[in-house]
């Protein structure tokens, strides 16, 4: 059962802590089934759930220097380096981008970069079905969403970068299976209920009327961007607003599950390559 906050705070009073996700007592597909996918709630799998996927032994090899667990196998991933992927662009003195590239250049740009490098690369919400089927048979469908709901994928999607990475706060229309191939983030959550509450508030502090449901470029850029990672990232660890959340802290082969219609916000953590894929699942159940 998930705690919740007795009283909702005002922002000039004590606010409550994000708290950690409940872990599922064992990693079989069964518990994730009954404990979080069928009563829509979100959880922590346990430690390394998924540490045995092949994306994770084929698409990275351990670091050299030992610095990092991992880092990008290059000669692998650079026989597929014609593939087209989503790239997001940013640096501090230009706009976001988001463009098509084939994945060559952005593995190049990996080889050359490191997490204190002001352009900036992420290859972000890359589908897999859009990937060559080498790539998507490195990331078979775990039973865990197989047995869960209609059993079938409604999308996946994957990220990969070099720290600092940033997702914002955004809800999605699918449970999502979110599993950390390599590297650290961290999850920030909130319930729909307060999510929404915070999208309405920052929407009229900006004057503006822009619908949860879709989300364009002005997530990842403008004022719109800024206030919603103050409100969700500042003050260390806590919610603005008073507002219920949870927050994971993930690394290799680790996994969370977000219910359909959950607040959530990412950020890629360290000074080492991160990746994660998010499975979507069809929600109806069985």
């Amino acid at each position: 059962m998930l705690f919740r906050s007795p009283c909702r705070r005002s922002l000039s009073t004590a606010l409550p802590p994000w708290r950690p996700l409940v872990v599922l007592p064992d990693s079989s597909p069964s518990s994730f089934r009954d404990l979080a996918f069928v009563p829509s709630t979100p959880a922590q799998l346990p430690p390394a759930t998924f540490q045995t996927l092949p994306a994770i032994q084929k698409w990275f090899h351990p670091h050299p220097n030992q610095t990092c667990q991992y880092d990008v196998d290059h000669d692998y991933l650079r026989s597929f380096g014609a593939a087209t992927v989503p790239l997001e662009y940013s640096s501090p003195t230009r706009n976001f981008i988001r463009s098509q590239a084939p994945l060559s250049l952005f593995l190049e740009w990996l080889h050359h970069s490191n997490s204190h490098t002001e352009d900036r690369l992420y290859l972000a919400q890359a589908s897999l079905s859009d990937l060559p089927q080498a790539l998507r048979n490195d990331l078979p469908t775990p039973a865990h969403v197989t047995s869960s709901g209609r059993g079938d994928i409604y999308a996946i999607n994957l990220w990969m970068g070099r720290p600092p990475t940033y997702t914002p706060l955004h809800r999605d229309p699918n449970p999502n299976l979110f599993v950390q191939l390599v590297g650290s983030k961290t999850v920030r959550l909130m319930e729909p209920s307060a999510g929404d509450s915070l999208f309405v508030r920052v929407q009229a502090t900006l004057g503006e009327a822009a619908s949860a449901k879709f989300r364009g470029e002005e997530m990842m850029q403008g004022r719109e961007k800024e206030m919603l990672e103050r409100e969700v990232w500042s003050n260390g660890d806590e919610v603005s607003g008073g507002s219920s959340g949870f927050e994971a802290h993930l690394q290799a082969g680790d996994a969370i599950f977000i219910p359909n219609g959950w607040w959530h916000s990412i950020k890629g953590t360290g000074e080492c390559i991160t990746a994660s894929v998010s499975l979507y699942a069809n929600a109806e159940l069985n």
